[in-house]
């Protein structure tokens, strides 16, 4: 016997119920009486509502543009580098071990709110106009990286 001659005995195999082609299974073909989806093409999409306005089309548009590119800054006041000793140097690690900062990975910006009394020397990422003023009317100086 050949592997090409191997068959299975006959009534072994069933052959599966074809509904919808005359005889006596055709008629309705599981599909009930009447309605629409009985009818050809009759089943609408997912998102049919049954004729009431769908939900995307209930929420206004969104509006304006959200820009992929832009980078997001860690914050840090003035109020918190007034916490540094006095002629110390502020590093984004410094900023870490005082627990301002907890990831080193995005940059760091310091925003102009709080007062500094202090004379540091600051080295970070970005900085507001009156953050930069404030550190250099305090005697320190300002680095960018």
């Amino acid at each position: 016997m050949q592997a090409n001659q191997l068959r299975s005995n006959p009534g072994a195999r069933k052959d599966r119920r074809r509904v919808g082609r005359g005889g006596k299974l055709g008629a309705q073909a599981t599909r009930g009486h009447k309605g629409q989806s009985s009818r050809s093409g009759g089943t609408k999409g997912p998102s049919f509502e049954g004729g009431q306005t769908p939900w995307y089309r209930q929420l206004p548009k969104y509006r304006g543009f959200k820009n992929p590119f832009r980078t997001e800054y860690l914050e840090v006041t003035l109020k918190q580098l007034d916490q540094f000793e006095d002629n110390s140097t502020v590093t984004a690690e410094s900023l870490r071990e005082k627990g301002f900062v907890r990831n080193l990975r995005q940059p760091i910006k310091v925003l102009g709110s709080g007062s500094l009394s202090k004379k540091l020397t600051v080295q970070l990422d970005a900085y507001t106009a009156s953050a930069r003023e404030a550190i250099e009317k305090a005697g320190g100086k300002v680095e960018v990286i």
